[in-house]
């Protein structure tokens, strides 16, 4: 069910819940938990907002972002399936986080909506037919009787390639893409909202994104291979370069 992200936070069972996606039961997601709380040195009895701002750097610098070769089965948008590829983009990277939220009491909804990316590569920008991409995700937090976007997606590495400043989280304030580059360029800006879901709305994000996209696709569910690293190399005379999609 689709809601506005503002008002109250409240604990109710659709947002703290174990779903077929955010798969917070699985051994799978119970041992990225406790790992990440215990390397990050957060005991048992932390606040959430604790556990949820650990979380978050676990899953933006411990998953790989990348758009190429991603699994867009319905195993591969769970949790436990993020887990086993070690890889995806925004869609992918916004389950684990909100299934590890639910994992340690925090409620969490997945967000949908389109951007524009000024920043596309030449190859990307192809392949999705422009600089609009559909269904960007990310995760919504409910901390302290409120609710707070994050955005766990682009990792420090793939940050630094393509001089887009890391986004950080602290509970208490929205995480989403800064709309300028670290040389003050048109980054990414946000056309249209889906709303936020207590489960991922399977047919309607990866239809959606297949129906907008196709040529991203290698077949019905993987998008077709590369990498976004190798990508950062494309740097032209004028001082333009590449970036990721959402």
């Amino acid at each position: 069910m689709a809601e506005h992200t503002t008002g109250t936070a409240t604990a109710e069972a659709p947002t703290l819940a174990a779903t077929e996606f955010l798969d917070h039961d699985s051994p799978a997601v119970r041992e990225f938990v406790d790992k990440t709380l215990a390397d990050a040195s957060v005991p048992a009895a932390a606040t959430g907002t604790e556990k949820a701002i650990a979380l978050f750097y676990a899953v933006r610098d411990g998953i790989t972002y990348e758009v190429y070769g991603a699994d867009l089965t319905r195993h591969g948008l769970s949790a436990t399936g993020v887990l086993e590829k070690g890889f995806g983009f925004c869609v992918h990277k916004s389950i684990l986080y909100a299934a590890a939220l639910r994992a340690v009491g925090v409620p969490s909804k997945v967000y949908y909506g389109d951007v524009r990316n000024h920043l596309a590569s030449p190859r990307l920008r192809e392949l999705v037919g422009g600089d609009v991409f559909r269904f960007h995700s990310l995760t919504v937090v409910g901390l302290d009787g409120r609710w707070v976007k994050a955005t766990p997606v682009f990792n420090k590495l793939l940050c630094r390639l393509y001089k887009i400043k890391p986004l950080e989280f602290d509970g208490r304030t929205d995480s989403l893409y800064h709309p300028y580059d670290e040389d003050g360029r048109r980054h990414m800006e946000f056309l249209h909202e889906h709303g936020s879901f207590d489960d991922v709305p399977y047919d309607l994000v990866v239809g959606g994104i297949r129906a907008a996209h196709p040529q991203l696709f290698a077949n019905a569910h993987t998008t077709v291979s590369g990498s976004l690293a190798e990508e950062a190399d494309g740097v032209d005379g004028a001082g333009g370069r590449t970036t990721a999609a959402a």
